[in-house]
């Protein structure tokens, strides 16, 4: 496991090795790619393309059988806005390296619910510019599972898997179902895109992660988002964990 800080990570038992790298230092990645025969590429923020160029780089130098990329289910979308190009742009350069590669395109993951933790705690409130779009929030689990998948069974190289959960929901239903996990009286306020932003700038985001993010709002509001696979049943022979089965595992975090 590559991690920029070992002693933030905590024991994750003898079966796993820590090594220390930053996908933003490739002079740091040699060392960590060494030996490796198969590697699990997330690049979580930053220039995704640049993050992805430099682990395939030091992949091809270590001589890396197959990269599986945590990509998104926008690098599938012809529509031309920012998270669809960061994704796509990434997707390209593990493309470019000439290993074998395998994108994981998740849609909304049903931990971005944890998000809303402060104002729920603080408030009973959730608040969100996407009125009655809605998404199909994927488990992490299931795409922790269907990487596994990838990694260590054949016949998964050169293929890109659009991954989302079984049902498609609206914060507003999000919303209601944590309620009911916890016990708990909570409201969804579709609140104006102004409103969002002025959040997020509150918040010290930078302005184009901010506009990045109301794009994909806009998207999700106007009904554009609702795609639901069965890709995760048709790799894993089981069905795709429920938004209620997620909130059976991590509801806690709200209360």
């Amino acid at each position: 496991m590559l991690v920029r800080d070992p002693a933030r990570l905590g024991d994750r038992g003898s079966q796993v090795e820590v090594v220390k790298g930053d996908l933003a230092k490739p002079e740091t990645l040699d060392a960590a790619f060494a030996g490796v025969d198969r590697a699990f590429v997330v690049c979580a923020s930053g220039d995704l393309s640049e993050l992805a160029g430099n682990a395939a780089g030091a992949a091809k130098r270590a001589d890396v059988g197959h990269i599986v990329l945590l990509s998104s289910a926008t690098a599938s979308d012809t529509r031309d806005y920012a998270i669809a190009r960061w994704h796509r742009a990434a997707e390209a350069e593990i493309k470019a390296s000439g290993l074998a590669w395998t994108m994981l395109r998740p849609g909304a993951f049903a931990s971005n619910s944890l998000q809303w933790v402060g104002s729920i705690k603080a408030q009973g409130a959730v608040y969100q510019p996407t009125g009655d779009g809605k998404r199909a929030p994927i488990d992490q689990r299931d795409i922790a599972a269907v990487a596994v998948k990838a990694l260590t069974s054949p016949g998964h190289e050169g293929k890109s898997y659009v991954l989302t959960g079984p049902e498609a929901l609206s914060a507003a239903e999000q919303v209601a179902k944590i309620s009911a996990a916890i016990g708990r009286p909570l409201r969804f306020v579709d609140v104006p895109e102004s409103a969002a932003r002025e959040g997020m700038e509150k918040a010290g985001l930078p302005e184009v992660f901010i506009q990045a993010v109301l794009e994909i709002h806009a998207l999700v509001k106007a009904g554009q988002d609702e795609l639901i696979t069965s890709t995760v049943e048709q790799l894993l022979g089981r069905k795709a964990r429920t938004y209620d089965e997620w909130l059976a595992r991590y509801g806690r975090a709200f209360l």
